[in-house]
This record gives structure tokens, C-alpha cells and sequence, in this order.
């Protein structure tokens, strides 16, 4: 009876969805050209080598053809040694600049209309950060509207990111799932409907066995978020033996990290439905689970090892939960955020979370050991070849879609990565994870050409990446911007990455002059 109640719900919730306000005709970016030359480059190409520079990159129309090294650092470039542009072609100078792949945001939510969010906001938001490849993980808009917008994206008729279509399962059902028959039909017609993959939240474990094993069959990929409503019964271990591909967050691997329990330690009184009660024993969870380095810890590691799994943590989506202060202030607010989606945002019992019912330091502790218990496994896996890749999960918990991505790289940095690890999880180890990295996630020829350019090196300072760019004192003691990146290259088309902000920001103007809405800190109104 559980199961058959749990499968309704999901299957209400993920067949009663409202759409967002579909993406406009594109207007922006230029080319491509039969021929562009990006001169003088510095490249950090996504496998995790070094940067080397200066570098020629030379596309024909959206593909990669040639990568010339023209010079030596400090000495004028040698003519002689660069590749000839064509009749028709264009050049950009990018002499002192630095090159990388375009991003891959594995964990990209489309906006929803309880955010308030018009797809043309998010996808300008994500370009303007250099993400030039979404996954869609559950396409809560519909997988008919997702995967319209992925082919306009492909066709470039409209701006925004290569998007990857996972849809949630038993999306579009006509009853619930509650067999492995109707498991293994609804697989098949999720996959002849043109979906790119599967995203689970739980069903009973003959269910969900069912489904992933025939997804695999079909050659399709899969991710989950092991809801705390099922992982009791079925966690990452179980999930990864049956051929999921990767797993979203970080619920289900300390179940599986369980030695001297089997269920989380929950309060008598605690409700699921109740997000403060949810999100507060969260944060608890890591402690409970096998010390870093014990032979159950590394026993679990070394089999998803083996089992060439994903780890996809979005550390950023909850970091308001160990410094709820920091997420609320942080400045990109005031300009970008949308005021339908910082009404969102606020403590509330409804929006899905807004867990501030009573939040505070005792709850900020525990969430800050969750995360240095958390960041030890997945650093860890790392170190051993594992697969580790960047997703946001944006649009919730004070995280603004672009900007909260950046912050994903700065925390792959706190969690250990050097930061041409971070650059290769966000880049190569996404292509792979998605199964196209013969095409896209490094700078290389014969790919694609989607790629990012800043005038400030990244490798550096991460934040030199946020449209807002980073602080620096110049020589004269003046306060500057420095960053942001530059452009955004997709298929070979040039996007302007501050123009696209400027678009974002006129947005969020026009939307608070019609409203008179100006932003306030919650219960100071």
C-alpha cells in the first residue's frame, strides 16, 4: 500500500506541470563563418593539461580544425607561424586572454513558473557564464517542450545552451508505475518519444531495477536523486549495480556508507513534508555514516569505482545551509534575480526550498561537518579516477542559475580539486558522463567548437568568471572589476557574454519598475 501511495504522488507531481514562457527567436551572436581565427590565445583545453600559449584556434563554420601554437611567452608572435585567414573569415583578438571549452551544467533546470522564470532568462543567464551544454534533469516543463528547445538549440534559431532531456520518471503516464511490466513499457516509450536519458526520485526496488536495467539496454544514460522516502530500501550501491549512470547531490551514498544502522536517525517527530525537518537531519547525515578511510568507506568507493559510476554532487545548491547569510546577500541579487523568483527564494512552508522556518547556528554546524565529511569522499574519488562533474541545480535555495554554477567550480576547489581538476569536471568529465565526448568538453580538433573566452586567467582566482567578475585594487589604489567572461563560443557562433547579462539585468529592471518591487532581507519588509 506505501508503494502505491508513493507512486500516485509522483505521479501527480510530475504530470501536472505548468510551463515557463518559451525561449524567443534568437537575435544574438554572430557567425558562423567559413572561417574564424581566435589569435594569441592562452588554452586550458579540458583534459588537464597545463595552459600553453599563445595558440591559434582556427574553426570552420562550428568545428575545430587546428590548434597552432605561434609563438613563446613574452616574445612577439611570429607572423610567419600563423594560420592564413581566408576570404570570408573572421578574427578575434585574444592575445593575454585564456581559452577554455564551453561548460557543462549537469544539473540544469529549465526555470519552473513557480520561479517566475521565462526560459530566455535562464538560457542568458547560463551563456553568459560560458555553459554551452545543459542537462535537463526531470524536464519539468514537459519532455515535448524540452525537447522543442533542444532542437531549436541545436538549430540555433534560438540562444541557449546544447540541452540533454532527462526525463523523470513516469513522466506522462497514464496510471501509476507500480510493476516492473509497466516499468520496462514506460522505459521504451520514454525512449522512442526521443529522451536522452532517465532521472529517478524512487519506487519500489523491483520497480526501479526494472527501469534502469532496460534503460541501459536501449544505450541511454540515467541519473538520481535517491529520495529519503525510498533510499531505505534501495540506495547508491544498489542503483549503480543495476547500470545507473550517475547520481545527483549526495542522498543514498551515506545509506550506503551505513555500518552500525540501517535508517537515518530521525527525530520521532519528524515529517518529511515538513522541508525544515527535511534539510536540518540532512545536514546530519554524514556523521552517521563509515569514517573517511575505513574499510566500509573505501569498500563502497572502490566498487562504484569499478562500476565506472558518477558522482555529481551540486554542492552549491545547499550551501545556504551551513552560511544561509552569504547565499541571501550575495551581490549578483540585486541586479539579476528576478523578483517573482526571490519571492521564492523567502522562508516559506510551500516553495520547495525555502527551509527557513527557523534556521540558525546550531543547523549551520552540522551542515558545515556534512560538507567536510561529504567533500573528503567525493575529493577522494577524484583522487582514485573517478569521474566527478558540475552541476547547480539552480533556480532554488538562493541560487541564481550561471552564477550559482561558478560558485560549483569555487567549491570543487574547497572540497581539494586543483583547479585544472575543477576546469576538467566541468568540461571533459560532463561530455563524458553524457556520452558525447568525442564532440564536445575539450578544445580539440575535430570537435565542436563551443568554447569560453575571458581576458583574466581563471586558474587564479575561479571567480574571475562570474559575470560580475572579481575585486582587485589597481596600482593607483582604484576598486575594479576584474572578469566576467568575455564570449561565449557555441557551433561556432560568438556571443557577447556581458551583452547577454545586460539583457538579463534590463529584464529584471522592466520586471521590478511594473511591480514597484524592491528586494528586502525576509521579516525586515
Amino acid at each position: 500500500m506505501r508503494a502505491i501511495i508513493l507512486s500516485c504522488l509522483l505521479f501527480l507531481v510530475i504530470n501536472v506541470m505548468a510551463q515557463i514562457t518559451p525561449a524567443p527567436d534568437r537575435k544574438d551572436g554572430e557567425g558562423p563563418w567559413p572561417q574564424l581565427i581566435i589569435r594569441g590565445a592562452i588554452l586550458i583545453n579540458g583534459t588537464g593539461a597545463p595552459p600553453i600559449g599563445p595558440v591559434d584556434i582556427v574553426i570552420e563554420r562550428n568545428r575545430i580544425v587546428q590548434v597552432a601554437t605561434v609563438g613563446y611567452p613574452g616574445v612577439p608572435i611570429d607572423k610567419a607561424r600563423r594560420p592564413v585567414l581566408i576570404k570570408g573569415g573572421k578574427e578575434i583578438d585574444a592575445e593575454g586572454m585564456y581559452v577554455l571549452p564551453g561548460f557543462i551544467d549537469m544539473h540544469g533546470h529549465i526555470g519552473g513558473k513557480d520561479q517566475g522564470t521565462p526560459a530566455e532568462y535562464v538560457f542568458k543567464l547560463w551563456m553568459a557564464h560560458g555553459i554551452t551544454t545543459i542537462r535537463d534533469p526531470s524536464c519539468g516543463n514537459g519532455l515535448d517542450w524540452v525537447l522543442q528547445h533542444k532542437q531549436k538549440s541545436l538549430a540555433n534559431t534560438i540562444t541557449a545552451p546544447r540541452i540533454f532531456a532527462y526525463t523523470a520518471f513516469g513522466q506522462g503516464a497514464k496510471q501509476p508505475i507500480t510493476t516492473a511490466e509497466q516499468a520496462i513499457e514506460w522505459v521504451r516509450d520514454n525512449a522512442q518519444k526521443g529522451a536522452d536519458g532517465i532521472k529517478f526520485f524512487g519506487a519500489a526496488p523491483a520497480v526501479i531495477d526494472a527501469a534502469i536495467r532496460e534503460n541501459k539496454e536501449l544505450g541511454l544514460r540515467s541519473c538520481f536523486h535517491h529520495a529519503q522516502m525510498d533510499v531505505a530500501r534501495w540506495n547508491v550501491l544498489h542503483s549503480a549495480r543495476a547500470g545507473l549512470t550517475s547520481m545527483e547531490h549526495w542522498y543514498g551514498l551515506p545509506e550506503a556508507l551505513f555500518t552500525d544502522r540501517t535508517i537515518q536517525d530521525y527525530p520521532l517527530d519528524y515529517n518529511y513534508g515538513n522541508e525544515q525537518h527535511r534539510f536540518e537531519n540532512a545536514g546530519k547525515l554524514w556523521k552517521q555514516a563509515a569514517a573517511p578511510y575505513s574499510d566500509h568507506w573505501n569498500k563502497v568507493m572502490n566498487e562504484l569505482l569499478s562500476l565506472d559510476f558518477t558522482l555529481d554532487p551540486t554542492f552549491n545548491i545547499y550551501e545556504a545551509s551551513r552560511d544561509l547569510h552569504r547565499a541571501r546577500r550575495a551581490e549578483w541579487h540585486e541586479w539579476y534575480t528576478l523578483p517573482s523568483l526571490w519571492k521564492f527564494y523567502s522562508p516559506s512552508r510551500i516553495s520547495h526550498g525555502s527551509y527557513w522556518h527557523n534556521w540558525g547556528t546550531e543547523q549551520e554546524v552540522a551542515w558545515r561537518e556534512n560538507y567536510r565529511l561529504w567533500m573528503s569522499f567525493v575529493n577522494e574519488y577524484k583522487n582514485r579516477g573517478g569521474r566527478v562533474t558540475t552541476g547547480s541545480d539552480n533556480g532554488f535555495i538562493y541560487q541564481l542559475y550561471g552564477f550559482g554554477y561558478i560558485r560549483e567550480l569555487e567549491l570543487l576547489r574547497e572540497a581539494g580539486f586543483h583547479p585544472l581538476e575543477v576546469i576538467r569536471s566541468a568540461t571533459l568529465y560532463g561530455a563524458e558522463a553524457l556520452g558525447v565526448d568525442k564532440e564536445l568538453g575539450s578544445v580539440e580538433v575535430g570537435k565542436l567548437a563551443d568554447l569560453v573566452i575571458i581576458d583574466a586567467n581563471p586558474l587564479e582566482n575561479l571567480q574571475y568568471l562570474y559575470g560580475t567578475g572579481a575585486i582587485v585594487l589597481d596600482k593607483d589604489n582604484k576598486v575594479m572589476r576584474k572578469g566576467g567572461v568575455k564570449y561565449t563560443i557555441k557551433d561556432g557562433l560568438v556571443y557577447d557574454a556581458k551583452a547577454l547579462l545586460a539583457d538579463v539585468r534590463k529584464m529584471v529592471e522592466q520586471e521590478k519598475k511594473r511591480t514597484g518591487f524592491v528586494i528586502t532581507q525576509p521579516g525586515m519588509e
